[in-house]
């Protein structure tokens, strides 16, 4: 019989293991080493909190002056591009 049942990250994973922050993302996160997957979801809590998604596209992000340097100085990303551009500011 297969189960279908998903794995939970184990704490020893690499997602799981807390990153360092470039002082951009720190200025928009906190300074505190994080795992990447609380880095996405603080980005997604400073973005909707700032109104930045674009209303006809949900999937594209519009940066304000934070999010602009972290962006590598785009006006506008997907939020696909967003996890890729984000990635750089995050060092184990």
């Amino acid at each position: 019989m297969v189960t279908t049942a998903k794995k939970e990250a184990k704490p020893g994973s690499a997602f799981m293991k807390p990153v360092n922050l470039s002082k951009e993302l720190a200025a928009i996160i906190g300074a505190e080493p994080i795992p990447r997957t609380e880095v996405t979801k603080k980005i997604w809590e400073y973005i909707k909190a700032h109104d930045l998604q674009e209303p006809t596209n949900k999937r594209m992000i519009n940066a304000d002056a934070k999010l602009e340097v972290v962006f590598g100085g785009k006006k506008q990303v997907s939020m696909f591009e967003m996890t890729k551009l984000l990635s750089l500011h995050m060092k184990a």
